[in-house]
Order: structure tokens, then sequence, then C-alpha cells
């Protein structure tokens, strides 16, 4: 059996969706995943692993992290910085199961999380402080003063 096919432009038609998602479907596979998406007319079931979300600014003082944290208790989240990382922990727990109610989708994700953030070298981790509230965790991680660029006038002679 010959191993090599001819390539016949006339009979074989590109097709760049179908393409994709056998690409999407190949890289879900090799990572372990369930593919996403409908086969054969019905919705496979997939857990994502929960990982939340964040933005991260700056401004003149401050860098600011914002983690969105639905569900989660105050109580059930950590913060700690070692060797310039800052790592955000917790846990949003699942719901106790009611007995007389029948669930027909559970798409939320529950279970533990870790998110680490390399600190840049002009940050004070020593002055870090968090809030949170309505879900949103809010990480203020000053700048150090010496850091700060300083202007000095030099008179000329």
């Amino acid at each position: 059996m010959n191993p090599l096919t001819r390539w016949d432009p006339l009979k074989t038609r590109w097709h760049p969706i179908k393409d994709l998602e056998e690409m999407e479907h190949r890289l879900a596979t090799f990572f372990g995943r369930s593919p996403a998406g409908p086969k054969g007319g019905k919705e496979e079931m997939t857990v994502a692993e929960w990982t939340p979300l964040v933005d991260i600014t700056e401004d003149e003082k401050e860098y600011l992290i914002k983690a969105e944290l639905p569900e989660v208790k105050k109580e059930d989240v950590k913060l700690s910085v070692h060797d310039d990382v800052l790592t955000i922990t917790g846990e949003r727990k699942y719901e106790k199961e009611e007995t007389n109610k029948k669930f027909h989708r559970i798409e939320r994700a529950y279970g533990s999380f870790t998110r680490n953030f390399m600190l840049p070298e002009d940050a004070d981790e020593t002055k870090v402080a968090a809030d949170f509230k309505d879900g949103v965790l809010k990480v203020h991680v000053p700048k150090s003063q010496k850091a700060k660029p300083q202007s000095t006038e030099i008179r000329i002679t």
C-alpha cells in the first residue's frame, strides 16, 4: 500500500471551518480535555477548571489587581507574597445538593484555585493591602519610594 496520496485540487475542497473544528478537537484531546461543541446533535458535558479572571492596572502610586471571585467568601481567600511573587489562593465551594431539586445543567466550576503574579522591581511587597467587596478582590501593591524617578536640577557653571 502506498502511504502517499496524490492531491487533486479539483476533487479536494478546502473547508476552513471544518479544518478549524478538527484542529480544536485534536488540541483538546491532546491536552486531556473533552472537546467543546455538539457531537452528533447531542451536547457534551465538560467540567472546567476554574481560574478567576483578573485585571491589572498601574498608576503613578501603585499596581492594582482586581480578581473576580463570585460566590467566594472572604474567609476562603488567602494572599501571600514570597520571593517577589504574589499568590492568591482560595476555594469556591459547591452548594449543598438539595434532594427536591432536579439539576438540568451545571456549568460553573467549583473548587480550589491559585493565581501567581510576579511583582515588578518597583513594587513594595511589604505594604501590599487588599479589600474584598461584592465578589471582587482588590489587591493594592504600592510602588516603592526609592523606585520613583526623581529629577534634580543641575546648576551649570
